[in-house]
């Protein structure tokens, strides 16, 4: 099977995948750190930028409507939960008008959403596997696309080979019939299972050496033209981590990005091994987003990109003028902290149908490292 199919049955098989199976999986106890797991600082800050956009739809539609708030990866809640009660509090007319809709493929994890949304959840209008049909307002992803099944490649001399999984060993049977060895899972290499693989690379003007393995995310680029789609009018935030396609298809990124994490510790990614074949459903599979593709993908159907910035400029633009308010120093610097969250992690934001107001979280500076 393709590494992108193994990775699907992986991490969001219903009954053996690694989200299928649990509400949460980021956290101390968890395998991974997200924005969220600083504390309710992150969504407060969140809350600042839809405000803001919000406010630039209510004036497009007279004063008049709601405001769709969609979360997509939104697992049980907690960043929507904290967005909704900074609301209440910092923007208490803005919080009737938010209809919140909750996108998570784990139904583990929608089944929490309502305890967590506790005293805010009578504005969740919906609660699914798929983004709403038509929507306006505001889409955040935070941290999804990062874990969206990946196809992997790597150049040879004789051309592009895809990678795939298969199962090795345990072939063999004793006298008793009992099969020799374990059976365990390998990679290896085979024709590409699709020429759009092929017209990835070409599109973007990316030449593999030899050698170098890269991931194509395929379906990262279906969800951006899908969101697209279905939003009538409004803006997309998109936070997650990643590269413009000159960085991540470099000799920079040779060995591919795809890994695993596990108790916090990450198996890196190697050129002729994969630990992250190692326990299938039982750790993370993650591999760096190429935000110069989901930027074409999606003004292809209509977005217009208003910026794309390091995760801490984007935090500074929210705070520059309300530092004083800040009751969590610590939360803010683990944010902004370069080679941590603050760079590591890019905010890429599109628009629709708004013209290209100026936004306070592109206040400070649009600045990529």
């Amino acid at each position: 099977m393709t590494v992108a199919a193994f990775m699907d049955l992986a991490l969001y098989d219903p009954v053996l995948g690694y989200y299928g199976r649990s509400p949460r999986r980021s956290g101390r106890a968890g395998d991974f750190f997200t924005s969220v797991d600083v504390g309710p600082l992150f969504g407060d800050l969140l809350e600042i930028q839809i405000a803001e956009m919000a406010g630039i739809l209510r004036a497009a539609a007279g004063g008049r409507g709601a405001v769709d708030l969609v979360e997509a990866g939104a697992g049980n809640g907690r960043l929507s939960a904290d967005i909704l009660r900074s609301a209440g509090q910092r923007h208490p007319s803005l919080l009737p008008r938010l209809n919140l809709h909750l996108v998570e493929a784990s139904a583990e994890a929608r089944r929490a959403q309502v305890a967590t949304l506790g005293d805010v959840g009578s504005r969740l209008v919906s609660s699914s596997a798929s983004l709403p049909d038509s929507f306006e307002g505001i889409l955040i992803a935070n941290e999804l696309l990062d874990a969206l099944p990946v196809h992997q490649v790597v150049m040879r001399t004789e051309g592009l080979r895809e990678v795939y999984v298969r199962a090795a060993g345990g072939g063999d049977r004793r006298a008793d019939g009992e099969p020799r060895g374990r059976l365990r899972l390998v990679t290896v290499e085979g024709p590409v299972s699709t020429p759009d693989l092929g017209a990835y690379l070409a599109r973007l003007g990316v030449a593999l050496m030899p050698g170098w393995r890269a991931e194509i995310n395929l379906r990262a680029v279906a969800w951006i033209q899908d969101a697209a789609r279905r939003l009538r009018r409004g803006f997309i935030v998109l936070v997650d981590y990643g590269h413009e396609a000159g960085v991540l298809y470099s000799a920079s990124h040779a060995n591919g990005t795809l890994t695993s994490f596990a108790s916090h510790t990450s198996a890196g990614p190697e050129s002729e091994t994969a630990k992250w074949l190692a326990r299938p459903g039982e750790q993370d599979l993650t591999a760096h987003v190429d935000f110069t593709t989901l930027r074409l993908a999606g003004e292809e159907e209509g977005l217009e990109t208003l910026a794309f910035l390091d995760q801490t400029y984007f935090v500074l633009g929210l705070v520059h003028d309300c530092l004083e308010e800040i009751q969590a120093p610590l939360a803010l610097r683990t944010l902004m902290m370069p080679g941590g969250l603050g760079s590591t992690h890019k905010v890429l934001i599109f628009g629709k149908g708004v013209g290209r107001p100026p936004l306070r979280g592109c206040s400070f500076s649009q600045r990529v490292t």
